[in-house]
């Protein structure tokens, strides 16, 4: 019978030793590897898990494949650019953002930025 528990969600990248850094060492994130498998598995803060694996010939989303829910967008934005993290992405004539990459308008504060594969991730006000 079908049942949600346990479900999680994935997605793609090309190169997982790149994620792994990236999900671990940048975004702090508990990253496991799946022995034998390829994949990693990124343990979330909200008890959560999202499967992440490797695709030959893989194209990045063009959507955001993970959000982050912070409590201040802009604290948050400044943390992940110490860390080396770039957040505007957009042109403003998609997204109307301001120079650190935060749009304002259209609904809550919301930060968009991209892992090593291209995929892209979003902080955004809880």
């Amino acid at each position: 019978m079908f049942h949600s528990d346990g479900a999680f969600s994935g997605f793609a990248v090309d190169d997982l030793d790149a994620a792994h850094r990236f999900y671990a060492d940048t975004l702090g994130i508990r990253v496991e590897v799946l022995e034998g498998s390829g994949f990693l598995r990124l343990h979330l803060a909200s008890g959560g898990s999202v499967l992440v694996y490797g695709k030959p010939h893989h194209v990045p989303a063009t959507f955001t494949v993970l959000n982050f829910p912070v409590s201040d967008v802009e604290a948050a934005v400044d943390d992940l650019r110490s860390r080396g993290v770039e957040t505007k992405i957009y042109d403003d004539a998609d997204f109307p953002t301001d120079s650190r990459g935060i749009m304002r308008e259209g609904g809550p504060l919301i930060a968009w930025f991209r892992d090593p594969a291209g995929n892209v991730l979003a902080v955004l006000n809880e």
